[in-house]
């Protein structure tokens, strides 16, 4: 059953709507919940552990710092002490501060020579609040920022900058030359291991092109065949055309001697 959240200042303040449920095993002894991990993707956040088979439940009991406590229980009533069957503490975990980013979406456009605009649509999360979806912006307000690695098309020398927003200019760049972009959510306020999220899909912007490039791969294939087969017809003519003079001038001087 997810968690509801009265006030953004409380999504501020948990980062997260955790779910907490049963689940039933079957098996002679009671089983203790292993692999306790934490997944969390936009604030969104599961615990999840591995069962195993048996007659038992699984049941969570967690605080708000994040400290989860896995209890087995009996699926029916007994006369044992729930002391008596095993439990599991989880790992602690802080939404705001570790759940992983996805990738965001963005544009990139030619602002002028040497220049692009860069905007960045902030990534989603599952939290509602007055009717609105909110963002990881919403969330994690000044602390959001973006960083964008980017390259000249054919080079493998990569560049970062970072945004403190989500739209700005890359300048410095080589006129007329394609340049391919990436952002990625960066958060400097987080240990080093949570700062960046997910990479998007790289963008490029178009370049001017020369006639090779323009050029198809056939186009290309056959104008190279087109001039082998000029080249081979002007050797051909130039050594018919010696051995025609040379075979002329023999005959001149054979002409003399008699």
């Amino acid at each position: 059953m997810c968690c509801n959240m009265a006030s953004l200042k409380q999504i501020l303040y948990l980062g997260v709507c955790m779910s907490a449920w049963m689940i039933t095993v079957a098996d002679e002894h009671a089983p203790k919940a292993e692999n306790v991990r934490w997944v969390s993707l936009d604030f969104k956040t599961l615990l999840m552990w591995t069962p195993t088979p048996s007659n038992y439940t699984f049941t969570v009991q967690y605080s708000w710092t994040f400290v989860a406590d896995i209890q087995t229980e009996p699926v029916h009533n007994t006369d044992f002490e729930l002391d008596e069957f095993p439990h599991t503490n989880s790992p602690p975990f802080t939404p705001y501060g570790q759940s992983e980013i996805s990738a965001a979406e963005f544009t990139v456009e030619v602002a002028e020579e040497g220049r692009v605009s860069v905007t960045i649509e902030d990534p989603l999360t599952s939290f509602h609040k007055y009717g609105k979806q909110l963002t990881i912006r919403d969330i994690l307000k000044n602390d959001l920022q973006y960083k964008i690695s980017y390259y000249k098309s054919g080079n493998t020398g990569k560049r970062d900058i970072i945004f403190k927003s989500n739209r700005g200019e890359v300048s410095g760049l080589d006129p007329g030359q394609s340049y391919c972009f990436m952002v990625a959510a960066f958060i400097p306020s987080r240990s080093k291991l949570y700062q960046q999220g997910a990479w998007s899909i790289q963008q490029c912007t178009p370049g001017q092109k020369n006639v090779l490039q323009e050029l198809s791969l056939g186009a290309l294939v056959g104008g190279l065949f087109l001039l082998a087969i000029v080249l081979i017809v002007i050797i051909t003519v130039t050594v018919l055309c010696c051995r025609r003079r040379n075979r002329t001038s023999r005959m001149s001087q054979s002409s003399t001697v008699i």
